[in-house]
């Protein structure tokens, strides 16, 4: 919760600046009052006051210790989306404890008086708010079999109408490559927009069983995928593995598919997104972890979209058994807005222009939050495995997305930066009331500090940058 604040945390006990205590204030009916009161969030003089039943249900939404005890499954062995509070909250397009970070800067403002208090800023180089783009590569090889069921989907839903238009594209690219025509076109889109994205790669090896379940359907080291991740390097993007669905709680497993993609791509690789969003919250964050990880962008809602852990920023994966941050450090949570076929294949929306519009809504609450907006557009949105209208409303995301200037990079450069942020520390008070720094910021050259509102008090040279 400090951390989303952003507020400079002081490591001098002595230094005059606010303190931080614990309330006896009544907790709220629900999550719903919890939000709409400020979560009990009270100042004094010099000191903010939070009451511990807000620290515990924001434990329960930012760590997700509620679906950590979970025991219900759906068919994929995913925990529910009806297990998490928000959704049983109605909330689920609110970054709840994003609001509650919000309500504490202020707090920390209102109680400073003529104390100092400094804030870092959201993101860099002045950028209020920050966006990433992703993309989960399921199909690669055997196209026509993704028709077919796409097609299946179709029917089933009486878009006739629909189901004409994809198999008349169909038949136009029998003797074409449609997988690589989207894989390119979305390429060059961001080439032209100048956007780098993450890319995540199925990286075990298919087996009938894996290709009829919708697990693996290509294998890495084949034609085409080495033509992706070749065109990926040569172009900047991040490459992460997308875990298979073997891999949900093993280490072993995906370290092996880890080590197996960074020998592909020639570097190491430290993101992961388990294939359609299979884990078990908590337990599969450990076995990350222990597989050599840095981050996951796998806290999605696979049904719907929305904030699973009621933030739009990055936090620390919790360990609900022990009631604290899992694993020193811990893997980094980047969690999952919103994708295109949340709302096409669970609610039956089959415009590509709805998906849109609901995304740039979430990215609007992102941006007033100054937060993170994270998205996913499957590569295979194309006319012949079954999406004609896809492609252009690709290019209306990314371009209504740079109109509001985020700061938009690869998810593993924003969890990096987002790390070395989260070192700061002022190791003191000088005499004018300026802090003194410590952390791992060298690349910044220099850290904007601000006011509670915003506004910019100074700026600090990083310790053994060009500028100090």
């Amino acid at each position: 919760l400090l951390d989303l604040s952003r507020v400079l945390l002081v490591e001098d006990p002595e230094a005059p600046v606010v303190s931080l205590g614990r309330s006896d204030a009544p907790p709220a009916a629900t999550l719903l009052a919890a939000a709409e009161t400020g979560w009990g969030i009270s100042t004094i003089d010099g000191q903010v006051q939070l009451p511990v039943w807000a620290l515990n249900w924001i434990a329960d939404l930012a760590g997700a210790g509620l679906e950590q005890g979970a025991v219900t499954v759906d068919p994929f062995e995913r925990t529910p989306a009806t297990e998490n509070p928000l959704v049983a909250s109605g909330l689920t397009r609110r970054p709840v404890v994003q609001e509650a970070a919000r309500e504490l800067r202020a707090a920390i403002g209102t109680a400073a008086g003529q104390r100092p208090a400094y804030f870092l800023p959201p993101w860099p180089d002045g950028h209020r708010w920050a966006a990433a783009i992703s993309h989960d590569v399921d199909v690669i090889d055997w196209w026509p079999a993704f028709t077919g069921l796409r097609l299946v989907e179709l029917l089933s839903r009486g878009k006739i109408g629909l189901a004409a238009r994809v198999i008349a594209a169909a038949i136009a690219s029998s003797f074409g490559d449609p997988v690589w025509q989207g894989l390119d076109a979305i390429m060059r889109i961001e080439a032209e927009l100048g956007i780098r994205s993450t890319w995540f790669i199925l990286t075990g090896t298919p087996t009938f069983a894996t290709m009829t379940r919708g697990d693996l359907t290509y294998l890495p080291e084949g034609r085409r995928a080495s033509r992706l991740l070749s065109t990926l390097a040569a172009s900047g993007h991040e490459i992460g593995l997308h875990g298979s669905f073997a891999t949900m709680m093993s280490r072993e497993k995906l370290s092996g598919e880890r080590e197996r993609l960074a020998k592909l791509v020639d570097h190491s690789v430290s993101g992961v997104r388990q294939h359609y969003l299979r884990f078990r919250p908590g337990r599969t964050q450990v076995e990350m972890r222990a597989a050599g990880f840095s981050y996951d962008a796998s806290y999605g809602f696979a049904d719907r979209n929305g904030f699973r852990l009621g933030v739009a920023d990055i936090v620390p994966a919790f360990d609900a058994s022990s009631n604290r941050q899992s694993g020193a450090p811990p893997i980094d949570e980047v969690p999952l807005h919103w994708m295109d076929r949340a709302l096409s294949k669970y609610s039956g929306i089959e415009r590509p222009a709805a998906w849109v519009d609901d995304g740039l809504e979430l990215a609007a609450t992102c941006r007033k939050l100054e937060g993170l907006f994270v998205a996913l557009w499957h590569p295979n949105l194309v006319p012949a495995l079954g999406y004609p209208d896809a492609l252009p409303q690709l290019r209306r995301l990314l371009e209504s997305l740079l109109a509001d200037r985020p700061w938009i990079r690869p998810l593993g450069e924003i969890a990096r930066w987002r790390a070395a942020r989260r070192s700061v520390r002022a190791t003191g008070v000088n005499g004018d009331g300026s802090p003194r720094l410590t952390g791992s910021f060298e690349s910044f050259g220099s850290l904007r500090l601000e006011s509670a509102d915003g506004g910019e008090l100074r700026t600090v040279a990083a310790p053994g940058s060009a500028r100090g």
